[in-house]
């Protein structure tokens, strides 16, 4: 049942985020066998250590390519995504609370969608600068702090709450 829902969850972020994505090394060991994830015929390789970000005092992030023989499409992700009250839609880039559009920026979609996609889990506000801005971004958790409150104000005071702080650490999801 783990495996089933860890392979959802996968093809998740998968169509969330259709790039390489750098994680922490605790992050691979949570998805077991990688390669059990893997559609027929794919090939994992690291990717090259000079291509994933560093943050300073932490351990290097651990990053993999997958590779597709060229006959081979990968599979068919769903492209809205519901987790409690919020409803996102990778494909048109709308983000729903109740089924009313939120008209939000492209970095606001991007955070919402992030966290969406990982729900119940707390996120730093330096792993958010590194997934949602990229790696070339220059900036501080301040950034992160000032789209969670734009966001907050635009899902309504009824469901604020959503995203919730984690003291000294950063923000969730909890639908």
């Amino acid at each position: 049942m783990a495996h089933t829902q860890a392979a959802a969850h996968t093809a998740t972020l998968t169509a969330l985020r259709p790039r390489l994505r750098a994680v922490d090394p605790d992050e691979v060991a949570g998805l077991g066998r990688v390669a059990d994830f893997l559609p027929p015929g794919a090939t994992l390789l690291p990717a090259p250590q000079h291509a994933l970000p560093t943050l300073p005092g932490r351990p290097p992030m651990v990053g993999y390519l997958v590779l597709l023989p060229a006959d081979q499409q990968p599979p068919a992700a769903p492209t809205v995504v519901e987790q409690g009250p919020v409803a996102i839609d990778s494909v048109q880039r709308i983000a729903h609370v109740d089924g009313r559009a939120l008209d939000l920026t492209y970095l606001e979609f991007e955070l919402l969608a992030h966290l969406v996609a990982h729900p119940h889990r707390v996120h730093t506000r330096d792993q958010l600068v590194t997934t949602v801005w990229g790696y070339g971004h220059v900036g501080d958790g301040r950034t992160v702090d000032v789209h969670v409150a734009r966001l907050r104000r635009k899902l309504g005071a009824e469901h604020r709450r959503t995203i919730q702080t984690v003291r000294r650490v950063g923000y969730k999801y909890a639908p």
